[in-house]
């Protein structure tokens, strides 16, 4: 018809195009080009259609894919997130870590969150099931699904069929074929530029190249009994119990007060999602309790898994023996020894407890040499029979190995030097595990995770080597205890390396007792000098009472005397504690050790400070110091002469003491532990207040307040205490108050009771106060007080203090100079609400939970902050905020 376009149909889709007409387009002739697509998906459609016919089509390899998750992923979001990145900034990425650490499950989540996973961009290949490394080609072909075909084979087909496709291959246990995995995935990294590799291992590959991501425990809750059950609920490890226990039974509730146990399991167990999904799995026929009990022998435990998973995940020993199996000999002996360290261990321990003797005899180091002999090798790998028979088999009791792991000889020896050198192994293959924390003597620490050991101890006893590994143990543990013992005068005072291994000196001290071996006394000795110097009274009294018994003509019987009556004087067993220091005075005056004499005065007159005695202490403190001058040592002199000044106090003799802190405070700030320098300074401040020199109390005691490490602890509350009178005799009357219920309220928390003389001070001017004070005011006081704790209570109590402007002054300085430096903006709204939670004393978990963040957010806020204000320390942060002026600043 005349005046009607004709009708065209889409290129893409066939759909009718009416061509405009004249009338449409305002009677003018329609111009451009007609249009050919009914819409944009249809052009970019066909675009896409035109792209790939110009493109020569590229075989797909028709592989596995990713295996179906067959259960929910539980915690590891922050790995997760980390992760992520490391796989678009790399090319080969390996997860490391223990046999059960969740490598496995982790590198499937992750892998199926890579965008086309799902589609083949992902390519799953199971290696556990491999022996030989020289087949590993053809069986990667195989799970990709590549062909041989034009005369390529292996590597060559891998090559060819991968190209310049983008792609992920996930290659799950490579710790048994690591060189050929290495060499493999070399190859294919330089020869196939879009692939991406994810390998799992529980050693790494070590090719050029290569991010090593450690795969940790689950986080595990907060320990002790002072933490809700919402907080004990939120571990990564206590969430995974619950949600397999549900999947084992979909009954199973927690009932009351197992939250705690169900944490307590956790822990033992080390947050290891294998042994808590294992351990899960008896919910349906043990209660929490029950399981807990249980763990006792976590490998019988620990069983049943699933049907369906590799072998090495049915159970937790299957997991390890995993492990085991590919160590060399040397190896296996030094990992089996360290099974008795079960508090951890650096190179000088694993060396003193591993190590029996000069030369290597037949272990060695040389693994050449251990295969061209065939001893202590599996054939094939997976505890089957070698051909040559049974002889290749251990026993034990007359019941043959069925792990193909020989049994030692008893001539086989370790070398001192070697140790090192395996530990650094073991750590790689994932048997060991580095401890991360405070190592004040420059040492890194090790352990083996509970099941682990375990384990390893079992193994030990197989070999018959379990007397002979902890005989050396003690050895080096008795002599560790002597040359603390033997550092000073004061040794019950004196701070050593011991606190490291004190586990360890607790488990030796049990072997050493069940056996009435001859070093269970300075062990045991030493030990409860560590439980004196953290306050567990009651245990350092028992196990000197037990000392005492045995030692009734020993050198020692004088120092475990003085050690039990300071142990009875912080108890208030005042009466104990006297007859204990007379009978130490007592024998070591018949005896000819003038340290030792001096050791047992301090420990009199001590007993007499309790007592209240303080003319008595002042002339014991005395003849303590007269003999401490005949030995020489600057240190002992000077703890001696802080002892005596703090007697002189209490007798108001204040000029004399004084004059002694004068002469004993360099000496004790050049070379004393924190504990005693902390307390030196308290008694300067304390002399001071008593003279009226208010400013030069505070600031002693701010300054103590500053050295005293981070957490609550009986050495903050004195110098708060002394910031209490400090206030009220400056008129501070809400100050003091505050800092008064501040100071109690930690002292009911942590259960200490300070000496009867001083807190009589303090309760005298605080009934002052309360008299000047409106009883509304009290309360009111009070009550904020209590809620101060933390790095708040340390801002709060150092502000207006000339310490505290000092250090607010330097934490300004320093960021200024950071700020100007880099260009630093202030705080966002955000930042500056974790820095008030900060100071208010609150940990990640605690902000996190009351702002809606996870706890990962919530740390990497806290690294912005310190960034920006140029601190280290959540105490520097709670003394900024504090300083900070009221009310939003720029940027909020």
């Amino acid at each position: 018809m005349p005046g009607v376009a004709k009708s065209r149909g889409c290129e893409a889709c066939g759909a009718p195009l009416p061509t405009p007409s004249r009338a449409a387009s305002g009677g003018k002739a329609p111009g451009g080009r007609p249009a050919r697509y009914c819409s944009r998906a249809c052009r970019q459609r066909a675009f896409r259609q035109r792209t790939e016919r110009r493109a020569p089509p590229q075989a797909e390899p028709a592989g596995r894919g990713l295996p179906p998750s067959l259960d929910a992923f539980v915690g590891r979001e922050r790995e997760l997130s980390r992760l992520r990145t490391l796989l678009r900034s790399s090319r080969l990425l390996t997860l490391t870590g223990p046999g059960g650490v969740g490598k496995t499950r982790l590198a499937l989540e992750l892998a199926g969150r890579v965008r086309g996973a799902r589609t083949g961009r992902a390519q799953w290949v199971a290696l556990d099931s491999l022996r030989d490394g020289e087949l590993l080609p053809q069986a990667l072909a195989a799970a990709l699904g590549v062909r041989e075909r034009g005369g390529r084979a292996g590597v060559e087909a891998l090559v060819h069929a991968l190209g310049t496709r983008t792609m992920l291959v996930v290659l799950d246990n490579c710790e048994h074929l690591a060189d050929a995995c290495a060499q493999l995935v070399a190859t294919l990294l330089a020869r196939c530029p879009r692939l991406r590799i994810l390998a799992t291992s529980r050693e790494t590959l070590r090719v050029p190249g290569e991010v090593v991501f450690r795969v940790a425990e689950l986080s595990l809750g907060p320990a002790g009994e002072d933490h809700d059950v919402a907080e004990l609920l939120s571990s990564e490890a206590v969430r995974l119990f619950l949600e397999r226990a549900r999947t084992s039974d979909a009954t199973f509730e927690l009932g009351r007060g197992e939250a705690r146990t169900v944490a307590e399991i956790c822990r033992r167990l080390d947050g290891l999602p294998l042994a808590i999904e294992l351990a899960a799995g008896r919910a349906g026929s043990l209660s929490p309790t029950g399981i807990l009990h249980g763990l006792d022998d976590q490998l019988s435990l620990l069983t049943d898994g699933s049907r369906t998973g590799p072998g090495r995940h049915r159970e937790l020993g299957a997991a390890i023996d995993w492990s085991h199996r590919l160590l060399d000999p040397l190896e296996r002996v030094v990992f089996r020894r360290l099974s008795v360290l079960g508090g951890g261990f650096d190179a000088e321990g694993a060396a003193a407890v591993c190590a029996d003797g000069e030369e290597s005899g037949d272990v060695g180091g040389d693994r050449d040499r251990s295969e061209d002999r065939g001893e202590d090798r599996d054939e094939f790998g997976d505890g089957s029979l070698p051909a040559g028979g049974i002889d290749h088999l251990g026993r034990h009791d007359g019941v043959p190995r069925t792990d193909g792991i020989r049994h030692p000889a008893s001539h086989h020896l370790v070398r001192p030097e070697q140790v090192l050198r395996v530990i650094c192994a073991l750590e790689a293959k994932s048997l060991i595990v580095r401890v991360r924390g405070d190592e004040p003597r420059g040492a890194a620490r090790f352990r083996q995770l509970s099941a682990i050991r375990a384990y390893g101890m079992d193994r030990l006893a197989e070999a018959r080597e379990l007397h002979g590994t902890w005989s050396r143990a003690l050895d080096w543990l008795a002599g560790q205890a002597a040359g603390a013992a033997g550092s000073g005068a004061f040794p019950d005072t004196a701070e050593g390396p011991l606190i490291e291994e004190q586990e360890n000196l607790a488990a030796a001290v049990a072997y050493a007792a069940a056996r009435a071996d001859g070093r269970h006394v300075p062990l045991a000795f030493a030990l409860a000098r560590l439980q004196y110097r953290q306050e567990q009274l009651t245990a350092a009294r028992a196990l000197l009472s037990g000392v005492l018994e045995r030692v009734q003509d020993c050198e020692d019987r004088g120092a475990a005397l003085a050690l039990a009556a300071r142990s009875a004087c912080l108890q208030d067993d005042h009466g104990a504690a006297l007859a204990l220091a007379q009978d130490a005075v007592a024998v070591e005056r018949a005896g000819r050790h003038p340290a030792r004499l001096a050791n047992a005065l301090d420990a009199l007159a001590a007993a007499r400070l309790c007592r209240g005695e303080f003319s008595d202490a002042v002339a014991v403190f005395a003849e303590c110091l007269a003999v401490v001058r005949t030995l020489g040592r600057p240190l002992d002199l000077a703890l001696c002469r802080h002892h005596l000044a703090w007697a002189l106090l209490q007798t108001g003799r204040t000029t004399e003491a004084e004059r002694l802190m004068q002469e004993c405070l360099p000496e004790l700030e050049a070379g004393a532990p924190a504990g005693q320098l902390t307390a030196a300074l308290h008694t300067a401040g304390a002399i001071r207040l008593a003279q009226g020199d208010l400013a030069a109390a505070e600031r002693r005691f701010a300054e103590v307040l500053l050295k005293t490490p981070a957490g609550e602890s009986f050495h903050a509350l004195y110098p708060l205490e002394g910031l209490v009178m400090v206030a009220a005799e400056r008129g501070e009357l809400q100050r003091s108050l505050r800092l008064y219920a501040a100071a109690a309220t930690i002292r009911r928390r942590i259960d200490t009771e300070p000496e009867a003389h001083w807190w009589g001070q303090v309760e005298a001017v605080v009934a002052r106060v309360k008299e000047r004070v409106h009883p509304s005011g009290v309360g009111a006081a009070m009550a904020a007080g209590r809620r101060l704790r933390g790095a708040r209570l340390v801002a709060y109590a150092l502000r207006g203090t000339q310490v505290g402007s000092v250090v607010q002054e330097s934490a300004h300085d320093e960021s200024r100079g950071r700020a100007q430096a880099i260009g630093q903006l202030p705080l966002t709204g955000r930042e500056s609400a974790v820095a008030e939670l900060v100071a208010e004393g609150m940990t990640n978990q605690q902000i996190a939970s009351h702002l809606g963040l996870s706890k990962s957010t919530v740390a990497g806020h806290l690294d912005r902050v310190r960034d920006k204000l140029g601190v280290r320390s959540r105490t520097q942060i709670a003394v900024r905020v504090a300083g900070r002026p009221e009310g939003p600043g720029p940027g909020n």
